[in-house]
Parts: structure tokens; C-alpha cells; sequence
């Protein structure tokens, strides 16, 4: 049997899986609450928060192609790709605690250069381990609709994961910081996803295996794969697709978050919570809070709606929307496969971001009032989104494809890693842009985050700014040359290659 027609056993696409779940205990939490850690917790200012936001993740951008060379080069047992993943699993967690905790008593310089040092090793560690992760999709099998399949249980887990991490990562925090304060809280939240981290990455390691082989073992220069790589338009479109789609991620990730905290409504956001059954009475000082897993977790507001200043009601209501996306985006993420096979990768891509520009919009309409709005905004959002998410990342093996195709190599490795520095140069753009954004436009202060000109910042940032981001990656959606009929002619070749090598002489 060709790997063309391989099929995978459901064991192995969900232990695949498990991996990107755990990176994104890491991703989610820089993409939703980093930037709003630096500032509100670490104590740093926006300037100081950006440059720590884009310094380590430009390094992290960086170091991918070297780790793809890497990847690319390792021969164990295991395979290429696999051992990464291992190597990486206690490192990892250690590191993911140490970069969520805050130092006491440290100088502002000496808190400075620990948030370097600590986001520039958790990013470090991120490339070493998600980036041969990444790869190991592409060589696992080489069927096109098995790669979509593989590719929904990938992103059905990660959408999980970011449920739970945009769920119960801040009232978690705030449950923590109960008799301590919030950078304790963080500290012992981070570590409850450390730990989980590490046993979902052990999972991966021993349900998969590789099977994609190159059609020649050929060796050739880092510095010929590059060049190479640079002749191939799709991997050069979607190289900038990527650096845009993933600056909107933490652009965005940092704009909600005020956006909720500070434009919408408490009072508004209270009467939805006391529907759900969410709220009780203030504790009286001293008073234990009583039992139960919802407050437990940090879920129950305590308080009335004259009284909502120090509240956890924003906290409580932003995880919910959180958790309303995410959940929209998992049921709808199931659509991706058949989708794809279809209408082809391409349309559905080039149709789910640009209809989420359009109902970005929705954010800026809106006033502080209406959170059945905003509900209905996410909710659409992520159901247009949604099928996107798992079909760019199965265009980037096409993309690795497409190189073989013209080259006779097959640098799997080099493609992913390049595709990551973009990635990673996306997100320090994105968290770091919004920073001075808001600098720049709306004379943000860390220390006065409710001032009117702060609040219609985050408005427009992501109503405005983030919509205009979407339709930027449609254009180079459109300008993507590899359609349905396109891969499927690319598909047939390369297995035919592959069975002429196939055959012994």
C-alpha cells in the first residue's frame, strides 16, 4: 500500500492531537492574557510590555529556520520529527511556570530582564517542540483527505484546550488570588497547565509514527532549500498570509480583553451572568466563601449592580464569551473535511476570512450595553472562522508538496519552520502593535486603562483594525494559486513518483 492511501486509526489522529492541545495552553494564554499579564500584573509599563512581547518572539521567529534545519536533519529510531516532542516535555513545563511568575521585591530593571529571559525561553522551547509538531503532520501520511481529517482532530483538540484556557484560566487566577493577590494567582494557574502540558505531549509521542519518506535521499545545503523555497509563489502568499493571520490573533487577543474589562457595560454584563445563576450575595469580611465547583473555579460574582468596581464580573463574562467562540468553533470545525472536499481548501479559506472581516465590524457598532450583540458577534464569527483554521494549516503540507513537486526533495522541516517564523513574527507584531497603537493614537497609560481615549481605542481596535486585517489575508487567499484541482493533479504525480521508487529493481 503507497502512503498516498494510508488510513489513519482514530488512536493515532487523537494522540496526534494531543500535542497542539498542550502548546496551546502556552499559545492561548499569550494570545488572550499576556499582554494584559505584563501590564496588570507584572507591573510593567506598555512600552516595556511590547518590547518584551516582540524582542523574544522576533528570536523565536528567527530561530524556526534553524529549527527546521534541525528537524530536517535528525535521524533516530524515532523518526525526524517525534523525538522533538519528547526532548522538549519537562523543559517546557518548568519554564511555562517560571515565565507566569513575578518575582517580589525585584528592582523595575531586574523584573525586566527576568520577563526577557523567561518569555525568551518559553518561546525558544515553543519552536523546539511545535514546529517539528507541526511537520510530523506532514509526513504521517500523505492522502489529502486524510490530512484534512488529521488536521480536524488536530484543531477540535486545540479548540478544547483554548476552551479551557479562555474559560477558566481568569477566574482561576482570581480564585487563587483570594487571600494572596493576582501574581500568585497566575503562578499556581500556570502550573495546573504545566503539568497538563506535559502528560498530553507524552501521549503524542507514543501514539504516532512516520511514514512519508522522500522520493530521493539526496542531500542537499540548508542554504539550497531555502533558495528553492524561495521560488515557490504558494509558500511565499502564504508565508505573508500567516504573518497577518497571526498578527490579528494577538492584536485581537489583547484588544477583547479591554474591550471587556473597560467598553463594555458591568452592569450589562452582570444581568446576563445572574440569568445563568452566576451571582450571590457579597461575602461578608471574613467569611468563607461557600462550597461548590462553580466557585471553586472563580464563577460565582458575588455583589449587586450598584456594586461592581472590584468585581470579578468582566473576568466571568469575558471567559464566557470565551468559551461560547471557542464551543462554536469546535462544533463547526467538524465541517472542515467535507467541506474541503468540496469546494477545495482554497474557497472555503478565502470565504471564512472574508466573512469574518465583515462581522469584525460588529465589534465597533455595538454599544457598552449591548452584550447580546456581542454574543451574537462571536458567535457568527466563529462560525464562518472556524472551518478555516484546520484547512490553512493542511495548506501548508500542500505547500511542502508543491516544493517536492518541483525540486524532487522533500524538505518538510524547511517549509513548517519558515511558515513559523512567520508565525511567530505575526503574533510579536500583532501583541507589540496594539501596544503602541494605543500609544501612539489613544495616549494609553497602563496606570489609567478606563480614560475615554483608551476606551474608544480598544473599540476601534478591534472592531476596525482587526476587520481590516481579515481582509487583508482574503486578498492573499485569492492570490493563492494551488485550488482544489490544482492539489488533487499535484497529489496524483507525486504518488506516482513515489510508486516508481516504490518498485524494486
Amino acid at each position: 500500500m503507497s502512503d498516498r492511501s494510508t488510513k489513519l486509526p482514530f488512536l493515532e489522529k487523537a494522540g496526534y492531537s494531543a500535542a497542539d492541545a498542550a502548546a496551546n495552553f502556552v499559545f492561548m494564554t499569550m494570545i488572550l492574557f499576556q499582554t494584559n499579564f505584563y501590564t496588570d500584573t507584572f507591573g510593567l509599563t506598555a512600552s516595556a510590555a511590547a518590547a518584551i512581547l516582540l524582542w523574544p518572539r522576533l528570536w523565536d521567529a528567527m530561530f524556526d529556520p534553524i529549527m527546521g534545519v534541525l528537524a530536517d536533519r535528525t535521524q533516530t529510531r524515532w523518526g525526524k520529527f517525534r523525538p522533538w516532542i519528547l526532548w522538549t516535555a519537562v523543559p517546557w513545563a518548568i519554564v511555562m511556570i517560571l515565565a507566569y511568575t513575578t518575582p517580589k521585591g525585584w528592582s523595575m530593571g531586574a523584573l525586566i530582564a527576568y520577563a526577557a529571559i523567561t518569555n525568551t525561553m518559553l518561546m525558544t522551547l515553543y519552536s523546539m517542540n511545535n514546529m517539528p509538531y507541526s511537520a510530523l503532520g506532514g509526513v504521517i501520511t500523505a492522502d489529502l483527505n486524510e490530512r484534512a481529517s488529521l488536521n480536524s482532530f488536530r484543531f477540535i483538540a486545540v479548540n478544547i484546550a483554548q476552551f479551557i484556557v479562555g474559560g477558566l484560566t481568569l477566574p482561576l487566577v482570581a480564585k487563587f488570588a483570594i487571600g494572596s493577590d493576582r501574581q500568585h494567582g497566575w503562578q499556581m494557574t500556570m502550573s495546573i497547565w504545566a503539568v497538563l502540558c506535559f502528560v498530553l505531549f507524552m501521549v503524542t509521542f507514543f501514539s504516532t509514527r512516520e511514514r512519508i519518506k522522500p522520493v530521493t535521499t539526496a542531500q542537499s545545503s540548508p542554504k539550497q532549500d531555502f533558495s528553492d523555497l524561495l521560488k515557490n509563489h504558494p509558500w511565499r502568499v502564504m508565508a505573508l498570509m500567516t504573518l497577518v493571520h497571526f498578527a490579528i490573533l494577538s492584536f485581537r487577543g489583547g484588544a477583547l480583553y479591554n474591550y471587556y474589562h473597560h467598553y463594555v457595560d458591568k452592569a450589562a454584563m452582570f444581568g446576563v451572568v445572574e440569568k445563568l445563576g452566576l451571582t450571590a450575595p457579597a461575602l461578608a469580611a471574613g467569611a468563607p466563601a461557600p462550597g461548590g465547583i462553580l466557585e471553586w473555579l472563580g464563577y460565582i460574582v458575588h455583589g449587586d449592580r450598584a456594586n461592581l468596581a472590584n468585581s470579578n464580573v468582566a473576568d466571568v463574562f469575558n471567559s464566557l464569551i470565551n468559551m461560547l467562540g471557542t464551543g462554536t468553533t469546535i462544533i463547526v470545525i467538524l465541517l472542515s473535511p467535507s467541506l474541503a472536499k468540496r469546494f477545495g481548501k482554497k474557497a472555503v479559506a478565502v470565504a471564512g476570512f472574508g466573512l469574518a472581516a465583515f462581522g469584525s465590524l460588529g465589534y465597533y457598532v455595538l454599544s457598552p450595553t449591548s452584550v447580546v450583540g456581542m454574543i451574537a458577534v462571536t458567535v457568527g464569527v466563529a462560525i464562518v472562522y472556524a472551518p478555516t483554521i484546520a484547512l490553512v494549516w493542511a495548506i501548508y503540507a500542500d505547500v511542502a508538496d508543491y516544493s517536492e513537486l518541483k525540486t524532487g526533495r522533500r524538505f518538510t522541516g524547511m517549509v513548517f519552520a519558515t511558515i513559523g517564523f512567520a508565525l511567530k513574527s505575526g503574533l510579536a507584531l500583532g501583541s507589540a502593535g496594539f501596544l503602541w497603537l494605543m500609544q501612539g493614537l489613544f495616549d494609553y497609560d497602563t496606570k489609567l486603562p478606563d480614560a475615554a481615549n483608551a476606551v474608544a481605542g480598544y473599540r476601534a481596535c478591534v472592531g476596525l483594525a482587526v476587520s481590516t486585517l481579515f481582509a487583508i489575508c482574503t486578498v492573499l487567499l485569492i492570490l493563492y494559486k494551488l485550488d482544489k484541482r490544482a492539489t488533487i493533479e499535484m497529489s496524483d504525480e507525486l504518488a506516482a513518483r513515489r510508486a516508481k521508487v516504490a518498485i524494486p529493481a
